[in-house]
């Protein structure tokens, strides 16, 4: 079996040709083995894949195509989806075999290209033709984006809760390559891996007014890991409105109401008392309650202490999921401006309780300052995200870190090439 370069021999003729001043004819005849038509490769190779078009290979196993007997060798192999994705793959020096060096996609059609050279270096062609599997259920990475479809204020982080933990950082490097996020106006915004199961994603600052906002996933059928795929997802969609901002400042027991940046109302409050501040920073609005019962117990208060309370509350905006409302506190009306005698709470006047609940919306921003209390927790009590630095939060994403520059062979799986 022959194998000696033959492209040397193609170079030798053509410089030869050059010199001589003959025409490409001369060297170029049907007679060299180049020259003539691929034959059929099918008897000099075989590959692990499927043999009939009814089954599919496994997605787990890497693909393997390899040269049968000794006059003839693989020169060259592409394999490619149906979405024009290369795989990367590696050919033994001798040609005998080549084989896949990245994970094959799971419910994908790829079609493998297979070059030969006989002894004579005749050259063969075969395209090969498959579709691999759908792992099992229980292997499959789903994601849940939230919040619901709607419109939201500029201050709503996008989540994406996974129902299965993604610990090491190649893993999440994929993963979060995988999930993109679209903003119309375009801002620039990161992922933040809370912990194993969840995902914040948020600008550097507020979303635009009157912005498109399109969360999806490109996971599907992608091997995360061994025993662990990428399942389908439902994209997401959620619009902005106005910028609505309340700062309040507990140390003048007031909060003042901006819509896009310019003030629309001052109103006396009253927050968290000596041993009950309010938390200091950036809330996010989480929901509008029209009534909550509140009790002192689930705060901790017990029932008939000095401090205990069992009381109705009307238009009340939830900040924290531990129980922080903007609400109606009519019995503290005399010291709404002038005190800070609540639990935690903002409290202000019926009235002004009903305009701030008309007016926010989910998303919305709440600000503290000024309180003698902790600051909000960035994560698990709400949205506390605008709460982190820019460069900390960049800094949470899987994709910041220099162990996770983009993989080739994993880039290859999920950009087309062009």
């Amino acid at each position: 079996m022959n194998h000696s370069p033959r492209i040397r021999t193609v170079l030798g003729c053509t410089v030869l040709v050059a010199a001589l001043g003959a025409s490409t004819a001369a060297c170029g005849n049907s007679s060299h083995p180049l020259s003539a038509k691929p034959y059929d490769a099918a008897s000099q190779i075989s590959f692990n894949g499927p043999a009939g078009s009814a089954k599919k290979a496994d997605p787990d196993k890497p693909l393997e195509v390899t040269a049968q007997g000794d006059e003839s060798r693989i020169t060259d192999v592409t394999a490619q989806d149906a979405m024009g994705r290369y795989v990367a793959g590696e050919l033994s020096a001798d040609g005998t075999r080549w084989h896949t060096t990245a994970p094959l996609t799971a419910d994908t059609r790829y079609t493998v290209r297979v070059s030969t050279e006989d002894e004579d270096g005749g050259p063969g062609r075969k395209v090969l033709g498959f579709d691999t599997g759908h792992p099992d259920k229980e292997k499959a990475l789903k994601v849940t984006f939230g919040p619901q479809k709607g419109t939201y204020g500029v201050g709503q982080p996008i989540t994406a809760e996974l129902n299965k933990p993604v610990r090491d950082e190649k893993s999440r490097a994929l993963v979060e390559r995988s999930l993109q996020v679209d903003s119309k106006p375009a801002v620039d915004g990161s992922w933040y891996w809370v912990d194993s199961t969840e995902l914040h994603y948020r600008p550097k600052g507020y979303w635009p007014t009157q912005a498109k906002i399109t969360a999806t996933s490109r996971l599907e059928g992608v091997k995360i890991r061994d025993g662990l795929w990428g399942g389908s997802s439902k994209p997401l969609t959620i619009t902005t409105g106005d910028r609505i901002v309340a700062v309040t400042d507990a140390g003048s027991h007031s909060m003042t109401v901006y819509r896009n940046g310019k003030e629309i109302n001052s109103i006396p409050v009253t927050t968290g008392k000596a041993g009950y501040e309010t938390r200091n920073g950036v809330k996010v609005v989480l929901g509008k309650e029209y009534y909550v019962r509140m009790r002192g117990e689930t705060i901790g208060i017990s029932e008939g202490s000095s401090d205990s309370y069992d009381l109705p509350v009307y238009y009340a905006t939830r900040v924290t999921w531990s129980g922080e409302y903007v609400h109606a506190a009519p019995w503290s009306v005399g010291a709404q401006g002038s005190a800070n005698v609540s639990h935690g709470c903002t409290g202000m006047s019926t009235n002004n309780a009903a305009w701030f609940f008309d007016t926010v919306r989910q998303g919305d921003i709440v600000k503290v300052v000024n309180s003698y209390g902790s600051e909000m927790d960035p994560f698990g009590n709400g949205f506390g995200d605008w709460n982190v630095s820019w460069k900390k939060w960049k800094a949470g994403s899987a994709l910041t870190k220099k162990a996770d520059k983009p993989d080739p062979a994993l880039q290859a799986r999920l950009s087309p090439q062009v």
